[in-house]
Protein backbone atom coordinates (compact mmCIF):
# COMPACT_ATOMS: atom_id res chain seq x y z
CA UNK A 1 0.00 0.00 0.00
CA UNK A 2 3.07 2.49 0.56
CA UNK A 3 3.70 2.11 -2.80
CA UNK A 4 0.27 3.56 -4.20
CA UNK A 5 0.74 6.31 -1.68
CA UNK A 6 4.11 7.29 -3.22
CA UNK A 7 2.58 7.33 -6.74
CA UNK A 8 -0.33 9.15 -5.28
CA UNK A 9 2.26 11.81 -3.87
CA UNK A 10 4.34 11.89 -7.15
CA UNK A 11 1.07 12.73 -9.01
CA UNK A 12 0.72 15.31 -6.87
CA UNK A 13 3.86 16.95 -7.89
CA UNK A 14 2.51 16.60 -11.30
CA UNK A 15 -0.79 18.53 -10.31
CA UNK A 16 -0.26 20.90 -7.44
CA UNK A 17 3.65 21.45 -6.72
CA UNK A 18 7.17 21.36 -8.58
CA UNK A 19 9.18 19.35 -6.53
CA UNK A 20 7.51 16.53 -3.74
CA UNK A 21 10.05 14.37 -1.78
CA UNK A 22 9.30 12.52 1.67
CA UNK A 23 12.06 12.08 4.66
CA UNK A 24 11.75 10.55 8.10
CA UNK A 25 10.12 12.40 10.68
CA UNK A 26 13.38 13.01 12.25
CA UNK A 27 15.25 14.92 14.47
CA UNK A 28 16.77 18.09 12.25
CA UNK A 29 20.08 16.96 10.62
CA UNK A 30 21.89 20.16 11.18
CA UNK A 31 20.33 21.54 14.19
CA UNK A 32 23.53 22.01 15.94
CA UNK A 33 24.21 24.50 12.84
CA UNK A 34 20.94 26.16 14.14
CA UNK A 35 21.92 26.92 17.61
CA UNK A 36 25.26 27.95 16.50
CA UNK A 37 22.61 30.59 14.62
CA UNK A 38 20.60 31.48 17.37
CA UNK A 39 23.97 32.01 20.23
CA UNK A 40 25.64 34.39 17.36
CA UNK A 41 22.27 36.65 17.57
CA UNK A 42 21.97 35.93 13.42
CA UNK A 43 18.63 36.01 13.88
CA UNK A 44 18.32 39.61 14.91
CA UNK A 45 14.48 40.82 16.38
CA UNK A 46 13.42 37.64 15.37
CA UNK A 47 12.82 36.39 19.07
CA UNK A 48 10.14 33.50 18.21
CA UNK A 49 13.17 31.70 16.19
CA UNK A 50 14.84 31.44 20.16
CA UNK A 51 11.92 30.58 21.72
CA UNK A 52 12.89 27.70 23.91
CA UNK A 53 9.61 25.83 23.04
CA UNK A 54 9.81 26.68 19.35
CA UNK A 55 13.71 25.88 19.99
CA UNK A 56 12.76 21.80 21.00
CA UNK A 57 10.15 21.86 18.50
CA UNK A 58 12.46 23.10 15.83
CA UNK A 59 15.00 20.10 16.87
CA UNK A 60 12.51 17.55 16.29
CA UNK A 61 8.74 17.59 14.46
CA UNK A 62 7.96 14.71 16.67
CA UNK A 63 7.19 17.63 19.46
CA UNK A 64 4.67 18.84 17.11
CA UNK A 65 3.20 15.53 16.29
CA UNK A 66 4.18 13.18 18.70
CA UNK A 67 3.63 9.95 16.53
CA UNK A 68 5.04 11.44 13.43
CA UNK A 69 6.95 9.24 11.23
CA UNK A 70 7.15 11.12 7.51
CA UNK A 71 7.17 14.26 6.30
CA UNK A 72 6.55 15.29 3.08
CA UNK A 73 8.40 18.62 1.89
CA UNK A 74 6.69 20.21 -1.25
CA UNK A 75 8.33 22.72 -3.35
CA UNK A 76 6.11 25.63 -5.55
CA UNK A 77 8.18 27.20 -8.58
CA UNK A 78 7.68 30.84 -8.43
CA UNK A 79 10.32 32.23 -11.08
CA UNK A 80 8.19 34.74 -12.97
CA UNK A 81 10.47 36.03 -16.51
CA UNK A 82 12.36 38.53 -15.79
CA UNK A 83 12.00 42.65 -15.88
CA UNK A 84 13.13 44.81 -18.27
CA UNK A 85 16.54 46.32 -16.68
CA UNK A 86 15.22 49.72 -17.07
CA UNK A 87 12.32 49.31 -14.83
CA UNK A 88 14.28 47.34 -11.54
CA UNK A 89 17.06 49.61 -12.02
CA UNK A 90 15.96 53.17 -12.55
CA UNK A 91 16.44 54.60 -8.54
CA UNK A 92 13.52 56.78 -8.91
CA UNK A 93 11.76 53.29 -8.06
CA UNK A 94 11.28 50.67 -5.44
CA UNK A 95 12.62 47.18 -6.13
CA UNK A 96 10.36 44.57 -4.71
CA UNK A 97 11.49 40.52 -4.06
CA UNK A 98 10.42 38.27 -6.98
CA UNK A 99 7.61 36.22 -4.65
CA UNK A 100 5.81 39.68 -3.63
CA UNK A 101 5.13 40.01 -7.39
CA UNK A 102 1.60 38.39 -7.10
CA UNK A 103 -0.28 36.45 -5.03
CA UNK A 104 0.48 35.54 -1.41
CA UNK A 105 1.58 31.76 -1.43
CA UNK A 106 0.61 30.65 1.69
CA UNK A 107 -3.15 30.13 1.48
CA UNK A 108 -2.54 28.28 -2.38
CA UNK A 109 0.42 26.21 -0.65
CA UNK A 110 -1.57 25.28 2.28
CA UNK A 111 -5.22 23.86 0.84
CA UNK A 112 -3.02 21.50 -1.71
CA UNK A 113 -1.21 20.56 1.63
CA UNK A 114 -4.57 19.93 3.17
CA UNK A 115 -5.95 18.16 0.15
CA UNK A 116 -2.74 16.14 -0.25
CA UNK A 117 -3.55 14.73 3.29
CA UNK A 118 -6.70 13.91 2.65
CA UNK A 119 -5.85 12.21 -0.45
CA UNK A 120 -3.27 9.91 1.32
CA UNK A 121 -5.80 9.27 4.03
CA UNK A 122 -8.17 7.71 1.47
CA UNK A 123 -5.32 5.88 -0.07
CA UNK A 124 -4.42 4.52 3.24
CA UNK A 125 -7.99 3.63 4.29
CA UNK A 126 -7.46 5.24 7.92
CA UNK A 127 -7.98 8.89 9.21
CA UNK A 128 -4.27 10.16 10.02
CA UNK A 129 -3.35 12.67 12.08
CA UNK A 130 -0.86 15.46 10.26
CA UNK A 131 0.15 19.33 10.89
CA UNK A 132 0.78 21.26 7.59
CA UNK A 133 3.03 24.17 7.58
CA UNK A 134 3.97 26.93 4.81
CA UNK A 135 6.72 29.16 6.35
CA UNK A 136 4.84 30.01 9.82
CA UNK A 137 5.34 26.68 11.56
CA UNK A 138 8.47 25.27 13.83
CA UNK A 139 9.96 23.58 11.38
CA UNK A 140 13.59 23.62 9.72
CA UNK A 141 12.30 23.17 6.07
CA UNK A 142 15.24 23.29 4.22
CA UNK A 143 17.07 20.73 6.05
CA UNK A 144 13.78 18.70 5.71
CA UNK A 145 13.84 19.87 1.63
CA UNK A 146 17.51 18.67 1.41
CA UNK A 147 16.83 15.34 2.94
CA UNK A 148 13.92 14.60 0.95
CA UNK A 149 16.32 14.84 -1.89
CA UNK A 150 14.75 18.53 -3.29
CA UNK A 151 18.06 20.25 -4.05
CA UNK A 152 20.63 21.03 -1.56
CA UNK A 153 21.49 23.89 0.23
CA UNK A 154 23.89 26.77 -1.18
CA UNK A 155 26.34 28.99 0.47
CA UNK A 156 23.61 31.65 0.46
CA UNK A 157 21.26 29.45 2.74
CA UNK A 158 18.45 29.29 0.27
CA UNK A 159 17.44 25.85 -1.11
CA UNK A 160 18.98 25.19 -4.84
CA UNK A 161 17.61 22.63 -7.31
CA UNK A 162 20.13 21.65 -9.57
CA UNK A 163 18.29 21.59 -12.42
CA UNK A 164 15.44 24.19 -11.20
CA UNK A 165 17.50 26.76 -9.12
CA UNK A 166 16.13 28.11 -6.36
CA UNK A 167 13.20 30.38 -6.76
CA UNK A 168 10.61 27.94 -5.06
CA UNK A 169 8.55 28.12 -1.69
CA UNK A 170 8.54 25.27 0.98
CA UNK A 171 6.01 23.67 2.33
CA UNK A 172 5.64 20.59 4.81
CA UNK A 173 3.10 18.27 5.95
CA UNK A 174 3.90 15.93 9.12
CA UNK A 175 2.35 12.54 9.22
CA UNK A 176 1.33 9.58 11.58
CA UNK A 177 2.04 7.24 8.53
CA UNK A 178 4.99 5.49 7.04
CA UNK A 179 5.96 6.34 3.26
CA UNK A 180 9.01 5.34 0.87
CA UNK A 181 11.16 7.55 1.48
CA UNK A 182 13.63 9.50 -0.84
CA UNK A 183 17.08 10.44 -0.60
CA UNK A 184 19.41 13.35 -0.56
CA UNK A 185 21.05 14.36 -3.68
CA UNK A 186 24.97 13.87 -3.11
CA UNK A 187 28.60 14.71 -4.88
CA UNK A 188 26.78 18.32 -5.97
CA UNK A 189 26.39 21.66 -4.33
CA UNK A 190 28.43 24.94 -4.77
CA UNK A 191 31.76 24.07 -5.45
CA UNK A 192 34.75 27.05 -5.23
CA UNK A 193 31.67 30.00 -6.39
CA UNK A 194 31.23 32.77 -4.25
CA UNK A 195 29.27 34.91 -6.25
CA UNK A 196 26.15 35.59 -3.94
CA UNK A 197 28.64 36.23 -0.99
CA UNK A 198 30.33 38.53 -3.03
CA UNK A 199 27.28 40.29 -4.13
CA UNK A 200 25.48 40.91 -1.24
CA UNK A 201 25.85 44.76 -0.20
CA UNK A 202 25.32 44.60 3.35
CA UNK A 203 27.83 41.79 3.93
CA UNK A 204 24.96 39.83 5.29
CA UNK A 205 27.01 36.45 5.09
CA UNK A 206 29.96 36.39 7.40
CA UNK A 207 30.89 32.73 5.96
CA UNK A 208 29.27 30.64 3.49
CA UNK A 209 26.47 28.86 4.72
CA UNK A 210 25.78 31.48 7.29
CA UNK A 211 23.18 34.68 7.25
CA UNK A 212 23.21 37.28 9.68
CA UNK A 213 19.74 38.66 9.63
CA UNK A 214 20.73 41.87 11.48
CA UNK A 215 22.70 42.96 8.09
CA UNK A 216 20.18 41.20 5.57
CA UNK A 217 18.10 43.34 3.48
CA UNK A 218 15.16 41.11 3.50
CA UNK A 219 15.05 41.17 7.29
CA UNK A 220 15.21 44.84 7.57
CA UNK A 221 13.04 45.80 5.15
CA UNK A 222 10.17 42.79 6.36
CA UNK A 223 10.85 41.77 9.50
CA UNK A 224 12.70 44.73 11.94
CA UNK A 225 10.35 47.11 12.90
CA UNK A 226 12.82 49.45 14.13
CA UNK A 227 15.40 52.11 12.68
CA UNK A 228 17.21 50.56 10.08
CA UNK A 229 21.28 50.99 11.13
CA UNK A 230 22.16 54.41 9.51
CA UNK A 231 25.74 52.39 8.22
CA UNK A 232 23.18 49.92 6.06
CA UNK A 233 21.03 52.59 4.57
CA UNK A 234 22.94 53.73 1.76
CA UNK A 235 24.22 50.10 0.72
CA UNK A 236 20.64 49.09 0.26
CA UNK A 237 19.76 50.87 -2.86
CA UNK A 238 16.34 51.19 -3.65
CA UNK A 239 15.33 48.01 -2.32
CA UNK A 240 11.96 48.26 -0.52
CA UNK A 241 10.49 44.71 0.35
CA UNK A 242 12.57 41.39 0.65
CA UNK A 243 16.05 41.12 -1.64
CA UNK A 244 16.94 39.01 -4.57
CA UNK A 245 20.46 39.64 -5.15
CA UNK A 246 22.06 36.33 -3.62
CA UNK A 247 19.85 34.52 -6.14
CA UNK A 248 20.15 36.38 -8.97
CA UNK A 249 23.79 36.17 -9.12
CA UNK A 250 23.48 31.99 -8.61
CA UNK A 251 24.91 30.52 -11.79
CA UNK A 252 22.34 27.66 -11.02
CA UNK A 253 19.37 29.79 -11.47
CA UNK A 254 20.28 29.53 -15.16
CA UNK A 255 18.05 26.31 -15.44
CA UNK A 256 15.22 28.35 -13.87
CA UNK A 257 12.12 28.34 -15.69
CA UNK A 258 8.73 30.43 -15.74
CA UNK A 259 6.39 29.13 -12.83
CA UNK A 260 2.92 27.96 -14.54
CA UNK A 261 1.25 29.42 -11.42
CA UNK A 262 -0.40 32.40 -13.16
CA UNK A 263 -1.17 33.98 -9.58
CA UNK A 264 2.63 34.63 -9.18
CA UNK A 265 2.75 36.89 -12.21
CA UNK A 266 2.74 40.47 -11.31
CA UNK A 267 -0.62 42.17 -12.33
CA UNK A 268 1.31 45.16 -13.52
CA UNK A 269 4.81 46.81 -13.36
CA UNK A 270 3.88 48.29 -9.87
CA UNK A 271 4.19 45.18 -8.34
CA UNK A 272 7.67 44.84 -9.30
CA UNK A 273 8.98 48.61 -9.02
CA UNK A 274 6.38 51.22 -8.26
CA UNK A 275 7.71 54.56 -8.36
CA UNK A 276 9.28 55.85 -4.94
CA UNK A 277 7.18 59.21 -4.88
CA UNK A 278 3.81 57.19 -5.53
CA UNK A 279 4.42 55.78 -1.92
CA UNK A 280 6.02 58.12 0.03
CA UNK A 281 2.33 59.60 -0.25
CA UNK A 282 0.23 56.76 0.98
CA UNK A 283 -1.49 57.70 3.76
CA UNK A 284 -2.98 54.60 5.96
CA UNK A 285 -6.19 54.19 4.00
CA UNK A 286 -4.34 54.15 0.94
CA UNK A 287 -1.65 52.02 2.12
CA UNK A 288 -5.00 49.64 3.42
CA UNK A 289 -6.24 49.98 -0.21
CA UNK A 290 -3.34 48.96 -2.34
CA UNK A 291 -1.14 46.56 -0.39
CA UNK A 292 -4.53 44.57 1.74
CA UNK A 293 -3.99 40.96 1.10
CA UNK A 294 -0.71 41.49 -0.25
CA UNK A 295 2.73 40.26 0.86
CA UNK A 296 3.75 43.94 1.28
CA UNK A 297 1.21 44.55 4.08
CA UNK A 298 3.62 42.65 6.24
CA UNK A 299 5.70 45.34 7.04
CA UNK A 300 2.33 47.69 7.85
CA UNK A 301 2.15 51.22 6.18
CA UNK A 302 5.22 52.17 8.76
CA UNK A 303 7.76 49.96 7.58
CA UNK A 304 6.82 50.23 3.72
CA UNK A 305 7.60 53.83 3.86
CA UNK A 306 10.79 53.48 6.19
CA UNK A 307 11.71 51.55 3.20
CA UNK A 308 10.80 54.07 1.04
CA UNK A 309 12.40 57.17 2.41
CA UNK A 310 15.55 55.28 2.68
CA UNK A 311 15.22 54.41 -0.92
CA UNK A 312 14.56 58.19 -1.81
CA UNK A 313 17.96 58.89 0.06
CA UNK A 314 19.92 57.19 -2.06
CA UNK A 315 18.47 58.10 -5.25
CA UNK A 316 19.05 61.57 -4.16
CA UNK A 317 17.51 63.18 -6.85
CA UNK A 318 16.21 66.75 -5.63
CA UNK A 319 12.74 66.64 -7.37
CA UNK A 320 11.99 64.17 -4.42
CA UNK A 321 12.23 67.13 -1.69
CA UNK A 322 8.37 68.35 -1.92
CA UNK A 323 7.03 65.05 -1.36
CA UNK A 324 9.91 64.48 1.20
CA UNK A 325 8.75 67.66 3.01
CA UNK A 326 5.44 66.63 3.76
CA UNK A 327 6.48 63.17 4.51
CA UNK A 328 8.30 65.11 7.03
CA UNK A 329 5.25 65.77 8.82
CA UNK A 330 4.01 61.77 9.14
CA UNK A 331 1.99 60.87 12.40
CA UNK A 332 4.50 58.08 12.08
CA UNK A 333 7.83 58.87 14.17
CA UNK A 334 9.84 55.99 12.41
CA UNK A 335 8.91 57.67 9.17
CA UNK A 336 10.27 60.90 9.91
CA UNK A 337 13.23 60.09 11.20
CA UNK A 338 14.00 58.25 7.76
CA UNK A 339 13.00 60.83 5.75
CA UNK A 340 15.00 63.25 7.68
CA UNK A 341 17.76 61.02 6.94
CA UNK A 342 16.70 61.10 3.12
CA UNK A 343 16.46 64.81 3.30
CA UNK A 344 19.81 65.46 4.52
CA UNK A 345 21.09 63.04 1.80
CA UNK A 346 19.70 65.13 -0.56
CA UNK A 347 21.12 68.49 0.72
CA UNK A 348 19.70 71.47 -1.21
CA UNK A 349 18.82 74.52 0.63
CA UNK A 350 15.41 73.65 0.42
CA UNK A 351 15.73 70.46 2.19
CA UNK A 352 18.08 71.94 4.66
CA UNK A 353 15.41 74.53 5.48
CA UNK A 354 12.76 71.87 5.76
CA UNK A 355 15.15 70.01 8.19
CA UNK A 356 15.51 73.11 10.68
CA UNK A 357 11.67 73.69 10.30
CA UNK A 358 11.00 70.45 11.32
CA UNK A 359 13.77 70.23 14.16
CA UNK A 360 12.28 73.45 15.91
CA UNK A 361 8.64 71.11 15.90
CA UNK A 362 10.36 67.51 16.64
CA UNK A 363 9.39 66.00 20.36
CA UNK A 364 10.41 62.84 19.75
CA UNK A 365 14.06 62.30 20.96
CA UNK A 366 15.22 59.94 18.28
CA UNK A 367 13.68 61.55 15.35
CA UNK A 368 15.21 64.89 16.73
CA UNK A 369 18.81 63.16 16.81
CA UNK A 370 18.47 62.14 13.39
CA UNK A 371 17.19 65.66 12.04
CA UNK A 372 20.62 67.21 13.83
CA UNK A 373 22.90 64.46 12.69
CA UNK A 374 21.63 65.12 8.96
CA UNK A 375 21.82 68.91 9.29
CA UNK A 376 25.08 68.19 10.46
CA UNK A 377 26.50 65.87 7.47
CA UNK A 378 24.31 67.04 4.56
CA UNK A 379 26.57 69.90 2.66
Amino acid sequence: MSLEVKSLVQRFRDVAFDLVGVTPARPAPHREAYHRWLAQGYHAGMAYMARPDRVVRRDDPRRILPDACSIVVVGLNYATLQPPPEQVQDPARGRIARYAWGADYHDLMLERLERLATAIAQELGRPIRYRAYVDTGPVLERDYAAEAGLGFIGKNTCLIHPRRGSWFFLGELLLDATLPYDRPLTGIGCGTCSRCLNACPTGAFPAPYQLDSRRCISYLTIEHKGSIPRDLRPRMGNWIFGCDLCQEVCPWNRFARPTGERAFFPTSPERIAPSLLDLITLDEEAFRRRFRNTPLWRPRRRGLLRNVAVAIGNWGDPSAVPALVRALADPEPLIREHVAWALGRIGTPAARRALRDALRRESVPEVRQEIQRSLDLSP
